[in-house]
């Protein structure tokens, strides 16, 4: 269920297992991944959430037949795509407000050489170019021309050429809609300072079971040989855990003074995420493929070898994601300790820091890339207030900041928070949360 207010009464701790989701940008990519072959592709682990429901929804108004197995898994099959939809205003309507409807035009270009891009929607937090994907497809022999009128790019060629790309960043969204033209280029494709995240990896290892021929998954080189469309095949695919939720978890547990265990939190895909809640003095223990977060009293953050000021920063994977910096901003005001957070990659993440401020948080706000934090140590609780969410990882941030709160918090606008995760409220009441939707 979408909308509506949160009314949060926090202070109250936590205990239990809970299992995160799957992945969000993962889905998104994937899901646009069936529309390269006539066959039967079924998806299983898909978060129940509104970006991917309307992706979804997106491709049955193409002419996608889609079948739901259970709540998380889905058969689809792209027998043939209804291409005047895709110059309706009913498609730039839909599209416009999902950016995951951008992804939509590699596979296009590689089974019919012609798409169609609205100006993506989605959050707000900063620019987000399309730059990327257009000039990378270009380089594959691709000829775009953006209609101002209608806000829409077509891209047409006569046949994909295979060619040597150097992305000018390493964009995860960029990288895989490239690369999804690519496969069916004529020739050889490399992609160098490919993005070289989890959901890239797994869309690849998802193409390659499909007939495509990708070497150099994982690295930021990726080699692709050019295959015929037509052999591309049916597969099956399971989405990898929301790494996201899973520090998300590990953040709740520390600022509730929490035991929690995270399950199935596919832990070899999580990169440094650990490592860098452990530095904000979090203690965690890795088993099997679970997280085990004991409660904890106090937290203290580690500072540099020579003494100085942590910083933490986003960095393009292996770095750290840019989508918890704002939960590590959040946990960080209840630590012991000073640290710095640079978001590099995004202008207006930190805009939401004023909320905190008025929970009685200590930050300063640099400029609109930097904030100081210096942690309360518990010794003063955040106080109950009033807000709204900004954007879906913001909206989290700040409904854990809520749980840790005295007093009753409410978080309007809280479509964000449901666009990025599934039935949040539900599963955090189950471990002892009191949050009520109105």
């Amino acid at each position: 269920m979408a909308g509506g207010t949160f009314e949060i009464i926090g202070g109250k701790k936590l205990s239990g297992e809970l299992t995160p989701q799957g992945a969000k940008n993962e889905s998104l990519q994937v899901i646009a991944a069936v529309v390269l072959t006539k066959e039967e592709i079924i998806i299983n682990n898909i978060p129940d959430i509104i970006d991917v429901r309307m992706l979804i929804d997106l491709l049955r108004d193409m002419g996608v037949v889609v079948k739901q197995l259970t709540t998380n898994s889905y058969s689809f099959k792209a027998e043939e795509i209804h291409f005047d939809y895709l110059t309706s205003e009913e498609f730039k309507e839909k599209s416009g407000k999902l950016r995951g409807a951008v992804m939509l035009a590699g596979p296009l270009l590689a089974r019919y050489n012609k798409a169609y891009i609205p100006q993506p929607g989605g959050d707000k937090i900063g620019r987000r170019r399309m730059d990327t994907h257009i000039n990378g497809f270009q380089k594959l022999g691709v000829k775009g021309s953006y209609n101002i009128e209608k806000h829409i790019f077509s891209l047409e060629t006569e046949k994909l050429i295979g060619s040597h790309i150097l992305m000018e960043e390493p964009s995860v969204t960029g990288t895989a809609n490239v690369l999804m033209a690519a496969i069916c280029a004529e020739g050889k494709t490399r992609i160098y300072n490919a993005a070289c995240e989890p959901y890239v990896q797994q869309l690849c290892r998802m193409l390659n079971r499909m007939g495509a021929n990708i070497s150099g998954v994982g690295s930021n080189l990726l080699t692709i040989e050019g295959v015929d469309v037509n052999t591309l095949h049916s597969t099956e695919h399971t989405v990898l855990a929301d790494m996201i939720e899973v520090g998300s978890f590990i953040g709740m547990a520390a600022m509730t003074g929490s035991e929690i265990t995270i399950k199935n939190a596919d832990v070899k895909h999580l990169g440094v995420i650990p490592e860098s809640f452990r530095k904000l003095g979090i203690q965690l223990e890795i088993q099997g493929n679970d997280i085990h977060i004991p409660a904890q009293e106090s937290y203290k953050i580690t500072r540099f070898m020579d003494g100085s000021i942590l910083t933490i920063y986003d960095h393009p994977w292996p770095g750290f994601t840019p989508d918890l910096l704002s939960i590590c901003l959040v946990v960080a005001t209840q630590a012991k300790g000073t640290v710095l957070f640079h978001q590099k990659m995004f202008e207006s993440r930190l805009f939401f820091t004023d909320k905190l401020i008025d929970m009685g948080a200590q930050i300063v706000l640099c400029d609109p890339h930097r904030a100081v934090v210096v942690g309360l140590n518990k010794e003063t609780r955040l106080r109950a207030n009033k807000m709204v969410s900004p954007d879906i990882r913001a909206g989290l941030a700040l409904l854990i900041a809520a749980l840790s709160a005295e007093g009753k918090s409410v978080i309007q606008n809280i479509e964000q928070i449901d666009r990025g995760y599934e039935r949040i409220a539900e599963r955090l009441n189950a471990l002892g949360a009191d949050i009520t939707r109105v």
